[in-house]
């Protein structure tokens, strides 16, 4: 739309003709009221300090007269590597990218020489918390233990019924546990019992 071509009535008034959609209906010609600038034509806000800023940047100091400052330009495509922001003083700019590069290559060497390695735990310290739970509360344990028994029967129910056709890796894991759990159980009652 920014190059739309303004027409003028016979007030001397601005306005967009009617044109015609893909589907075949028209659109109404619109009246562009004085001073309107479209959007797509609109410039750029740029705050004070970035005109500043811009009008600054040639690298060298304030004041200077034109002649010293095309010399210094001249001189500075000369000098393809070295930048001289003051009279005198000379910057080498490939010192600098080296730099960089050896403190990437000491991260890159730090990172290689640090190893990651997963700990190993014994099985018998995984067994320590179940019987510290057995000892603090055998009532509780037992019935937990007899919930999980309910649900692997009523797992093998479904299974028997048809309504669960294809047990998930899960569900197979957990009726793999049942002998150890109605084991578990017998355990736990004679420890009540006596």
């Amino acid at each position: 739309m920014s190059t739309t071509a303004y027409e003028h009535d016979a007030d001397g008034c601005k306005f967009i003709p009617a044109t015609q959609r893909p589907d075949g209906t028209w659109r109404k010609p619109r009246r562009i009221k004085e001073g309107y600038v479209p959007q797509e034509e609109v410039p750029l806000y740029e705050s004070k300090g970035k005109q500043f800023k811009a009008r600054q940047n040639t690298g060298l100091p304030v004041g200077l007269t034109p002649e010293i400052v095309a010399a210094a330009q001249k001189s500075k495509k000369n000098q393809s590597g070295l930048i001289q922001p003051i009279p005198g003083m000379i910057i080498n700019v490939d010192k600098k990218k080296k730099k960089k590069k050896t403190g990437v290559d000491e991260a890159v060497d730090k990172l290689a020489k640090c190893e990651i390695t997963e700990p190993v735990f014994s099985s018998a310290s995984s067994s320590l918390p179940a019987n510290s739970t057995q000892s603090a509360d055998p009532a509780k344990r037992l019935k937990n233990l007899r919930k999980k028994l309910r649900d692997i029967e009523c797992l093998e129910e479904k299974i028997k019924s048809g309504t669960l056709k294809n047990p998930d890796k899960d569900q197979k894991e957990k009726m793999s546990k049942k002998n150890d759990i109605i084991k578990e159980i017998e355990l736990l009652e004679k420890q009540n019992s006596a």
